[in-house]
């Protein structure tokens, strides 16, 4: 069983509430230890990460170490970044042995070809965003951040990200039709699935004999992708 998970934003919320959100979902990952062949994280698992060379943020430890105990099990995770993780430096790679990608993925599973994308970018008008995302997931800007004491800078991270999600949540860029729009292009490519989040909305489109599925939030209803080698689902917890 190949399982896909996206936007749980752990750490957006007062740490009480977000415990709740976090213990659904390591209840899921307890519940697909036992078929799951793959788990795509496909962005914005956490609302902000940024790791340093010895200093990670310590809130998200259980989560760690449960995704630490599949990867162990042979569960092979593979990490997209999202607009609000992008802070990596090699603590997923070296530590959890989960691979983390800065781009799109395109994989087969059971003859079925599937394009796996975040979601972000995918606007039909967001050129500044693109520009924005390339400065912050720059080497070199990420190596000069790294200067800032971890305390300062985890909480700098954190708050910048809340007012960005804020920020975007209020107003409306055209990205839905965006998204659906490079969707239904990759299908015509000869994509079965495109599987997207980023938008906090679950979608299920048919297209020429594909989908477009997005795998919606953690919030409201907390929901997950899985293929069986047949078909695909969309299941809400």
């Amino acid at each position: 069983m190949i399982y896909f998970v996206s936007d749980l934003h752990l750490g957006v919320l007062p740490r009480d509430e977000d415990k709740l959100r976090e213990d659904k979902f390591l209840d899921f990952l307890d519940m697909i230890k036992a078929d799951c062949e793959r788990l795509y994280m496909v962005g914005d698992i956490f609302d902000y990460w940024f790791d340093y060379k010895t200093v990670i943020p310590k809130e998200f430890y259980r989560t760690l170490a449960k995704l630490k105990e599949l990867s162990d099990a042979g569960i092979r995770i593979e990490y997209l970044m999202g607009n609000h993780d992008f802070g990596h430096r090699d603590f997923f790679s070296d530590e959890l042995g989960i691979e983390v990608i800065e781009s799109d993925i395109e994989r087969e599973h059971n003859g079925k070809k599937f394009y796996i994308s975040h979601g972000d970018g995918k606007a039909d008008n967001d050129t500044g965003y693109l520009i924005l995302r390339a400065i912050l997931r720059n080497k070199i800007s990420n190596k000069i951040y790294r200067f800032i004491h971890p305390d300062l800078g985890i909480g700098l991270a954190s708050g910048s990200s809340k007012k960005s999600r804020a920020h975007t949540s209020s107003k409306e860029y055209g990205e839905n039709e965006g998204m659906i729009n490079f969707a239904k292009k990759k299908i015509e490519d000869g994509f079965d699935y495109v599987i997207m989040g980023h938008r906090h909305k679950k979608i299920i489109l048919e297209h020429k004999g594909g989908k477009y599925i997005n795998l919606g939030e953690w919030f409201l209803e907390p929901s997950y992708g899985k293929f069986d080698g047949e078909k695909f689902d969309l299941v809400t917890i």
